[in-house]
């Protein structure tokens, strides 16, 4: 099982984040748009699980005492060499803290933190071939005003299991963990 750990959005972001697709989409129809269910802020990439793994992280990550954080997304952003569209995730003290604590929580269960930066982001489209390649580009240059996300505070994080599709990866939960207990 390929397992991560993740921050779900509150519903009125994830309203403002499907307002801003439906916008965009029709001009760039080549793009592979991601499905709301998926739109999540990764804390951890976990990769292939094994079940005593999963026992280890569910046991692990129910220890784990933390505030609720406050999220923020402050617009867009474009991985040009990925050739990804997401919204941004600013990255605040308490944030940092959250993602800090699971990485210290899912050590002993035998997982590495990623070698790269924590650049939380929420991918909302992904270029496929040359023809999606153009419509990114062509989307960065003619985006003129950043969108406006509101905050919200994250009460909880999620296990998450990512089923790889023909059609995308979908997301099971495999378990919730409150914050601010």
């Amino acid at each position: 099982m390929r397992l991560f750990i993740g921050i779900p959005l509150a519903g009125a972001v994830l309203d403002e984040i499907s307002a801003l697709v439906a916008r965009l989409r029709p001009r760039a129809n080549s793009l592979r748009w991601t499905a709301p269910a998926s739109w999540h802020v990764t804390l951890q990439f976990l990769g292939n699980s094994t079940s005593d793994q999963l026992a280890c992280l569910e046991k692990r990550l129910t220890e784990i005492h933390h505030p609720p954080v406050p999220i923020q997304l402050p617009g867009i952003g474009f991985f040009e060499r990925a050739g990804v569209f997401y919204a941004s995730v600013q990255l605040s003290p308490a944030l940092i803290s959250i993602q800090q604590t699971v990485l210290a929580a899912t050590a002993p269960c035998g997982y590495q933190p990623e070698a790269r930066p924590f650049h939380p982001h929420i991918t909302l489209a992904r270029a496929k071939g040359p023809s999606g390649s153009r419509d990114l580009r062509a989307l960065q240059s003619t985006l003129r005003a950043e969108p406006a996300f509101p905050p919200f505070t994250a009460r909880e994080f999620l296990l998450y299991e990512s089923h790889l599709e023909p059609t995308g990866a979908r997301y099971d939960i495999c378990a919730r963990f409150p914050l601010g207990k």
